[in-house]
């Protein structure tokens, strides 16, 4: 389980900060209104009013004590600027940005930020599964119960078929593509005697909660 600091509880920053929580991380969410927050109360693990450009306000945060730090408000550019640079200064470990626009993401990179997004509001999700599970590749979520996820192979499942590895039957997920290591190309509905080779990447369609399990594999 990780732990999460969400600052700025906009549509994308709310959106990372409950799919976090979701996922059994701990997850702190920052917004300067409380308008902002009320509405996840019940689905983070705690919430904070304050206004992160305050020295006084980010410093009682213990920022460095979480695993990655979101800051999440891109629509005010010099507000997001300068939270980055202090956060950086706090020794913060992990710091995630998301850029409104190019000139945006190239300045929160020189400043070190770790890494950049700028995303709609619908790939917070996305972003979430990335950040609390470092195999996953990509998620997309096609229902509220269901979502398919690009996942690197599990080493366990390294040279065995994925009828072998008893896929479907013991996770409850299928496997629709296959991205080969060796020769980038990509089988679509693999036969169940397909041996998966290290360095394969994997399509898999399932429930969120199979979904969740099999990218906390190794």
């Amino acid at each position: 389980m990780g732990s999460f600091l969400v600052i700025g509880m906009g549509r994308f920053g709310s959106a990372v900060a409950t799919e976090l929580y979701r996922m059994r991380h701990e997850v702190l969410a920052v917004d300067a209104h409380e308008d902002n927050v009320t509405g996840i109360l019940d689905q983070v693990t705690n919430v904070i009013i304050g206004d992160a450009k305050d020295d006084a306000v980010l410093a009682s945060l213990g920022v460095q004590n979480f695993d990655c730090v979101v800051v999440s408000m891109a629509s005010a550019i010099e507000d997001s600027v300068l939270t980055t640079i202090k956060l950086k200064e706090m020794s913060a470990k992990m710091i995630v940005c998301k850029a409104q626009n190019e000139w945006h993401a190239k300045v929160l990179s020189l400043i070190g930020a770790t890494k950049v997004i700028h995303p709609e509001s619908d790939m917070g999700k996305r972003i979430a599964h990335s950040l609390a599970q470092r195999n996953i590749i990509d998620y997309l979520e096609i229902s509220p119960d269901y979502g398919v996820l690009e996942i690197k192979t599990p080493k366990r499942w390294v040279d065995k078929s994925i009828i072998a590895n008893n896929i479907r039957r013991k996770y409850g997920i299928n496997v629709i593509a296959i991205r080969s290591a060796e020769t980038d190309r990509i089988q679509t509905s693999p036969h169940p005697d397909t041996v998966l080779r290290e360095g394969d990447i994997l399509t898999v369609i399932g429930s969120k909660q199979e979904l969740d399990e099999i990218g906390a594999l190794t």
